[in-house]
């Protein structure tokens, strides 16, 4: 995900229910408290993105090596298929 469209996009108020001494304290320390949680947000989401992209190349990987497995060898039913 590009962060300069993030950081472009048009902002709008949401509603949050969060442990209050918890958004004191963060916002103690990090100042501007919305500007630190959509960098941390825009963080999640691009890990999220990248994990959800490996997972489905090696889902991708494994079927192409399965499917060579079955075509080099056929199936273990195929001797016991009725049809």
């Amino acid at each position: 995900m590009n962060t300069t469209t993030i950081s472009e996009a048009r902002k709008r108020p949401v509603n949050l229910t969060l442990n209050e001494q918890l958004v004191s304290e963060a916002k103690a320390l990090a100042g501007n408290l919305s500007a630190k949680v959509e960098e941390l947000l825009t963080d999640y989401v691009e890990r999220e993105h990248a994990a959800r992209s490996l997972r489905q190349r090696e889902a991708d990987i494994a079927c192409r090596e399965w499917n060579a497995v079955l075509d080099a060898h056929g199936s273990f039913a195929d001797a016991y298929s009725p049809l």
